[in-house]
């Protein structure tokens, strides 16, 4: 079988952790942050796991890790 091809995207995205969830930052937190609320602010700041209707599709992109 040949290897299949990582998907460049999402291996900057997501990661795996060891029980096999779908870890990734949330979004919203480059720019504009003045205007922004501080709560709104602290929770992006934290990760963020994937919704069980999403893990098999993140886990084809990222076959390998």
């Amino acid at each position: 079988m040949p290897k299949i091809k990582t998907h460049s995207g999402a291996k900057k995205r997501f990661k795996v952790t060891g029980t096999g969830k779908v870890k990734f930052q949330h979004t919203n937190k480059r720019h504009r942050l003045t205007q922004k609320d501080h709560k709104r602010k602290r929770i992006l700041r934290g990760a963020a796991y994937a919704d069980s209707s999403n893990i098999a599709n993140v886990k084809l992109l990222i076959p390998y890790k």
